[in-house]
């Protein structure tokens, strides 16, 4: 028996079970990994592991997963055209280039692998983070171009057909988008050791920057809906709609960002005061005190 447009309704019930493959799978892999990783870390070390740390890397996971199920990548196809809509790659894009890395990178996964590698896999590991390639590839203005400038590419140029018409270079901007994300905000609020991370106010000027990027994008796109490329695919209220959502939805999560960066200078730059007084018993006055400013970790 057919169904109303003409499919099978088993065929249709395995291909709605084929398209839950992927996010499952990618939530599978994530957790998996993970809580593996951090049993090993817990059973060597001895040392138990903070529950938001884990409940961070849960729901960085469910994020990503729920970005590439059906709800999201399908989207509500306009009359006519079989291409997502707008506002659902833009949702799309929050979830898996900036929310979903938020909720990732807080969780720590660097210190998790390091705490559960062994000795020689962790001499290694504290070479690479050491390495002049990833102290250039995770400096803050470097991650800001990788994480920003495709956006604007993508919007503002014919990519966007381009990219919605084939499925693998959806697939690969998509990756692109999570690794890009994961990468500026380990920049700028990463919990694991960075060593040569910059000061607190350069990356606080990259974040204001990228930012205030993010949102004039939002608005070139609210202001030339009728006429760019992605006009061809989309209606100019659907556009608008999906600018809309980048503006607000953007601001909402670099505001995230923001609080996670200086909660996180904030509690390192107080480990550092407290070691101070340790080391040096002697009495120092609040102005000398509050002088001593964090250091960048390095791994040994």
């Amino acid at each position: 028996m057919l169904s109303a447009h003409g499919h099978h309704p088993l065929h249709a019930t395995e291909a709605a079970a084929t398209e839950w493959l992927l996010p499952a799978a990618a939530f599978a892999v994530l957790t998996g990994g993970y809580f593996v990783l951090l049993l090993r870390r817990n059973l060597v070390l001895q040392r138990s592991w903070s529950p938001w740390r884990g409940l961070s890397w849960l729901m960085g996971a469910l994020l990503i997963a729920t970005a590439l199920s059906p709800a999201v990548e399908s989207g509500q196809p306009m009359a006519g055209h079989l291409q997502h809509s707008a506002g659902a790659h833009m949702l799309q894009h929050l979830l898996l280039g900036m929310l979903g890395p938020l909720f990732l990178v807080l969780a720590a996964p660097i210190t998790v692998l390091l705490g559960a590698a062994g000795p020689r896999t962790r001499r290694v590991l504290g070479r690479a983070l050491r390495s002049a390639a990833v102290h250039v590839l995770g400096h803050p203005v470097t991650a800001a171009v990788l994480h920003i400038a495709p956006l604007f590419l993508l919007y503002l140029t014919p990519l966007y057909p381009a990219v919605m018409s084939n499925p693998a270079l959806h697939a690969l901007l998509n990756l692109h988008f999570l690794l890009a994300g994961c990468l500026y905000t380990w920049s700028l609020a990463g919990a694991d050791p960075a060593p040569r991370r910059p000061g607190i106010i350069a990356r606080a000027g990259v974040l204001i920057l990228s930012a205030g990027l993010h949102a004039w994008l939002a608005t070139l796109i609210y202001a030339r809906a009728h006429t760019l490329p992605a006009a061809q695919l989309h209606s100019p209220e659907d556009l608008q709609a999906a600018a809309q959502l980048m503006y607000y939805g953007g601001d909402a999560v670099e505001l995230a960002l923001a609080v996670a960066m200086f909660a996180g200078w904030y509690r390192h730059r107080q480990r550092r005061v407290r070691r101070a007084d340790r080391v040096r018993p002697v009495s120092v006055s609040k102005k000398e005190k509050f002088d001593v400013f964090p250091s960048q970790v390095h791994l040994r």
